[in-house]
């Protein structure tokens, strides 16, 4: 698609197309390296290409870019929620790389989302953070709320494989 979905002088947004799986791929290894979990990524970019632009898209991502070079990525998945009756946007990832930050390119990912939520009639865009990382500030200032009731959990690996036996 390579749509222009905000551009603010400097940082523009589009919407990720196959040719961008090596660059989604070596932001995926930047996040996982800065939340100290270097090989955590089993992705590659042929997975990559076949789950988010094969026939059954998993996933959607968005690439922000300063004066034409990337600087950052949003990939996300959607959810449904029974109480609103409506879809929503998860952001599994999001990135900026380090050099880039505090100049929008965050800013206009999340526009961009909230963009395509309105557009569509989504409800609501749903992120995890881990609780050291000072992106919190930035999120609670466009309007993100913690919940603090809501504590996630997780169900993979070794446990999955178990529970799936009974």
């Amino acid at each position: 698609m390579g749509v222009i979905l905000r551009s603010d002088n400097v940082i523009s947004v589009r919407t990720a197309t196959v040719d961008d799986v090596d660059l989604l791929h070596r932001f995926s290894i930047d996040l996982a390296t800065y939340e100290d979990e270097p090989h955590a990524v089993t992705s590659t970019p042929q997975s990559l290409a076949r789950d988010g632009f094969g026939e059954n898209p998993q996933f959607a991502a968005l690439i922000a870019e300063r004066d034409g070079k990337p600087v950052g990525f949003a990939l996300y998945t959607f959810n449904y929620s029974v109480w609103t009756a409506a879809r929503g946007i998860f952001i599994e990832d999001i990135w900026v790389a380090p050099e880039a930050r505090r100049g929008g390119a965050a800013r206009a990912l999340m526009v961009a989302l909230a963009k395509e939520c309105a557009a569509k009639g989504y409800r609501r865009i749903d992120l995890n953070v881990l609780d050291w990382n000072p992106a919190r500030g930035f999120y609670e200032r466009i309007g993100f709320k913690w919940i603090r009731n809501w504590l996630p959990y997780r169900l993979s690996g070794e446990a999955l494989q178990k529970l799936a036996q009974d």
